[in-house]
């Protein structure tokens, strides 16, 4: 069996590469398993805007591969992989790889697997994600200005997408499978008396339309009693119908709050040894800078607790 690892890091966002930079850094040389999408969400996105120091904006591969340089530069070391099962019960941990019979040891272990978007598997998703499909509205709105958009969902987040998007598009149009919006009363009030936003009722997405060059063109809705379709014009649609945080590995071995999170106090896990990082624990931010702060902070962590542990050999 291999030598124990000082510290392994699950996930390859922009949470994981941050926490391998500062580990790195810290002498901790990290091993880190890219996952299932190596890059995370944000190397779907075609520009980012909105991630400090680039006033230009820049590719979200292109941020996430940056980052991925700057870490190896420091040491760390990247495999391909998926973690399927993490065994908390003694020190060192085992983490059992996706395919292979052998386990990694690790004294440390972050955690930054992040989030995948909710999706409805319609066919074309796949194709359409990054090129006019997103699940992020603050990542991608600007893209559409003075154009037709269609927000998925009905709750909180779908209306905080709804009301963003009206600061470019032309019209928002809120497709919802329910007669009544899900939304906290203060968000349906602001959705429901804003003029840009035209609400779908007891609708649901049957398929993507798509113009003569395959770009998307409408969406089909169907009645949810099977009555009807409905085609809708435009150029965008955003799902908002939730997050599943990857969380497959940890078993129940780590608390959740009620929509599957991970919970930490700040990064710290209730496992000494065990940080956590990024969207796999935030439910409500899930942007690329917050993900880079806790990814920072949880590498910290991981240094000072291995140091007290005696673990780093200073």
């Amino acid at each position: 069996m291999a030598d124990t690892e000082k510290c392994i890091i699950l996930g390859s966002g922009c949470a994981g590469l941050t926490a391998a930079v500062y580990a790195a850094r810290g002498t901790l040389e990290p091993l880190v398993f890219e996952g299932a999408e190596p890059g995370g969400q944000l190397s779907l996105t075609s520009v980012v805007e909105n991630f400090p120091g680039f006033p230009d904006g820049i590719g979200g591969l292109d941020l996430i591969e940056s980052i991925k340089r700057q870490a190896q530069r420091f040491g760390a070391r990247f495999r391909y992989g998926v973690v399927k099962h993490i065994d908390f019960a003694e020190r060192p941990f085992r983490l059992e790889i996706e395919d292979e019979t052998e386990p990694v040891l690790a004294h440390s272990v972050i955690i930054a697997s992040g989030a995948r978007a909710r999706t409805l598997d319609l066919p074309g998703e796949q194709e359409l994600w990054g090129r006019g499909l997103s699940s992020c509205a603050t990542c991608d709105g600007a893209f559409f200005k003075q154009k037709r958009v269609v927000v998925v969902g009905g709750g909180d987040s779908a209306m905080e997408d709804a009301i963003y998007l009206t600061k470019f598009a032309s019209e928002v149009h809120v497709v919802h499978r329910r007669d009544k919006l899900r939304a906290s009363q203060i968000m349906q009030d602001r959705a429901l008396h804003n003029a840009q936003i035209h609400f779908h009722w007891n609708r649901v997405p049957a398929r993507f339309e798509r113009d003569g060059a395959g770009k998307l063109s409408g969406l089909v809705a169907k009645a949810t009693d099977g009555t009807a379709e409905e085609s809708i014009a435009c150029d965008g649609v955003f799902y908002a119908i939730g997050h599943i945080p990857n969380t497959d590995m940890v078993g129940d071995a780590l608390p959740r709050d009620a929509a599957g999170y991970l919970m930490a106090d700040g990064v710290v896990s209730k496992i000494p040894g065990v940080f956590i990082a990024g969207d796999v624990s935030d439910h409500r931010y899930q942007q690329a800078v917050t993900a880079a702060g806790t990814g920072c902070a949880a590498a910290m962590e991981a240094e000072d607790w291995l140091q007290a542990e005696g673990l780093l050999g200073r």
